[in-house]
């Protein structure tokens, strides 16, 4: 019995413990790659804001053939909807919508919901900056994890997950982009 009661209290001070470490953990993270495009900043844009275009060069996109999409809105303006479905937990279920369009910075601001498998909430971004003649598209993601969740966003590896994710996508937007 005095073992049984050992192991409780070491439980619960372990749960104490990572209790204590979340509220030093941040809550939010921000990841952001980008990559030059031997392109104007304007042709380049102008492909970029139409979310359609990501099935093209998202590595999200591509991850199941037989996902279901579904597409409300006029593309490449603010409240378009990008909604997708699958069966495969990895991709699951959500909508990506086009929050603001600012053409004279050149940046699209996305609201991402994912329903399935986790219901949560994002902020997603693709600006694009003219550099000489050319262009640099960089792409961003910032997500939020509530208390005391936020103890695993360490363990997640965000930055590398999402980024590796990020630089895949703006590699396949260069190359298709640049092949034209």
């Amino acid at each position: 019995m005095r073992i049984v009661k050992r192991i409780f209290i070491a439980i619960a001070v372990l749960l104490l413990l990572a209790l204590v470490a979340a509220l030093f953990v941040p809550k939010e993270y921000t990841v952001e790659r980008s990559i030059a495009i031997n392109l104007p900043a304007d042709s380049v844009f102008t492909y970029v804001k139409y979310l359609k275009n990501q099935n093209d060069y998202s590595k999200w996109a591509g991850m199941d053939p037989a996902m279901k999409k579904e597409f409300r809105g006029t593309d490449a303006q603010p409240g378009f909807v990008s909604a997708w479905e699958s069966q495969q937990s990895d991709v699951g279920q959500g909508e990506q919508t086009i929050r603001s369009i600012d053409e004279v910075k050149r940046r699209v601001d996305y609201d991402l919901h994912f329903i399935k498998p986790m219901n949560t909430r994002c902020d997603a971004w693709m600006q694009v900056d003219p550099k000489g003649g050319k262009s640099e598209v960089v792409w961003g993601f910032h997500g939020r994890m509530p208390y005391p969740v936020n103890i695993l966003l360490p363990l997640f590896g965000m930055e590398k997950a999402i980024g590796d994710d990020l630089s895949l996508g703006l590699h396949n937007l260069k190359e298709r982009l640049e092949t034209k």
